[in-house]
């Protein structure tokens, strides 16, 4: 008999983490790396959010937090949403986690059993299978194209949902591609899902990186779109990509009563209330000044032009243009089969990325490990300087390739 239970030997190492690890150890064993494969904002926090985190200490708000979250901070997130998306939760409606991922892990175990189905589009960021997979459930994942701008097509959708369907989860704009779906296209995913024959089934809505558009792309959501899917959607938020707050651990999001109050006693059991500290700095973030947002755009949209275009340049790579996050993922399929300088065949994206990290020193992270290769993603939260230097690299190694 094993001693690991069932779910932790179907569940494999985050491909992200493994990847920066590496390129970690590289970098730490003297190597000249450049690290692209980790989801981060280069920006430092906004000075106001740090202060009012500097306040609370000194407030002695030090203690244990409600499990659900601090009341300002819930009624803070109450009001984003009215304010910025249009939808009327009450405060009540709200959670607080740490970090999106729990209140993502927690949703997935609140509700799937043995045999309940979650559609994900790939590519699809890393962690969510393996979510549903812990929780019992059984992913079902819906392939997308570089044709439809790496989105799940209505059609797709409908094909997909069965009798045991219980969520359908979209991220948008998309880890790891950085596809963003407008409201048209959202639309139609949602007359699906508001046809009589799917009123089964549940949305949930990963929005972090919903303040990441560019060219003037208006970001929607789908309880926005479709009103009447508010009794069966959770949508989720965060702190950590609007606001340069990875460290600081605060995904919040909003739901029926049913779901919160599944959520609260996961919560309860597992990690009780999210840091205190760094609740009343998220109260500031939502409601403080948001002027860093543009900043933060125009930087990423530079980034992301320069990287695109480069990228474009080099042989054997094909790199269309994301509507947002930090992200873009090219397709290095014309690679496949070519020969590295010291005869290796690359044989597969993983190969490519390998190569790529052991030749030039870039660390990126392989389109299979999201679901969909052959391509690779490159995150452009570095600066311009960093991004020019590993783009120039991977032109050279594609020019190396026979």
């Amino acid at each position: 008999m094993s001693f690991l239970a069932g779910a932790v030997t179907r569940v494999k190492p985050s491909a992200t983490m493994v990847l920066t690890q590496r390129a970690r150890d590289l970098k730490n064993s003297g190597r000249d790396i450049i690290s692209l494969s980790v989801g981060e904002p280069d920006f430092d926090t906004p000075d106001n959010i740090k202060q009012a985190a500097i306040e609370a200490i000194r407030r002695g708000e030090t203690k244990y937090p409600p499990v659900l979250g601090i009341v300002p901070l819930r009624e803070a997130i109450a009001k984003k949403f009215k304010r910025e998306n249009g939808i009327d939760y009450k405060a009540s409606q709200t959670i607080v986690g740490t970090g999106g991922k729990q209140i993502l892990f927690n949703t997935f175990l609140a509700t799937c059993d043995a045999g309940d189905e979650v559609i994900i589009p790939a590519p699809y960021w890393v962690s969510y299978p393996d979510m549903v997979m812990i929780a019992g459930g059984t992913p079902v994942i819906v392939p997308t194209t570089l044709e439809s701008g790496f989105k799940m097509q209505a059609e797709d959708l409908d094909r997909a949902i069965t009798p045991r369907t219980k969520w359908v989860l979209l991220n948008s704009p998309s880890n790891p591609s950085g596809a963003a779906y407008s409201r048209s296209e959202l639309k139609a995913l949602t007359d699906v899902l508001m046809a009589p024959k799917n009123r089964h089934v549940w949305v949930f809505s990963d929005d972090i990186y919903e303040h990441l558009v560019y060219d003037g792309f208006e970001f929607t959501t789908p309880v926005q779109v479709e009103p009447n899917l508010m009794d069966r959607a959770i949508t989720m938020n965060g702190m950590s990509k609007s606001y340069a707050m990875t460290g600081w651990r605060i995904g919040y999001a909003a739901a029926p009563d049913v779901l919160i109050k599944a959520l609260d006693l996961l919560h309860g059991q597992q990690t009780s209330g999210a840091c205190t500290i760094a609740q009343w700095a998220s109260v500031e973030a939502l409601n403080g000044p948001q002027d860093h947002l543009p900043k933060f755009r125009k930087a990423f949209v530079e980034r992301r032009d320069l990287v695109v275009s480069m990228l474009n340049q080099a042989r054997y790579i094909k790199c269309p243009v994301p509507e947002g996050a930090f992200y873009v993922y090219p397709d290095c399929s014309q690679a496949i089969g070519k020969k590295t300088q010291d005869g290796k065949v690359i044989n597969s994206d993983e190969d490519f990325i390998t190569a790529l990290l052991d030749q030039e020193g870039v660390a990126v992270v392989h389109g299979s490990a999201f679901g969909k290769g052959p391509n690779f993603r490159v995150s452009y939260a570095a600066s311009t300087a960093l991004l020019e230097d590993a783009c120039r690299r991977v032109q050279r190694f594609t020019a190396s390739l026979s």
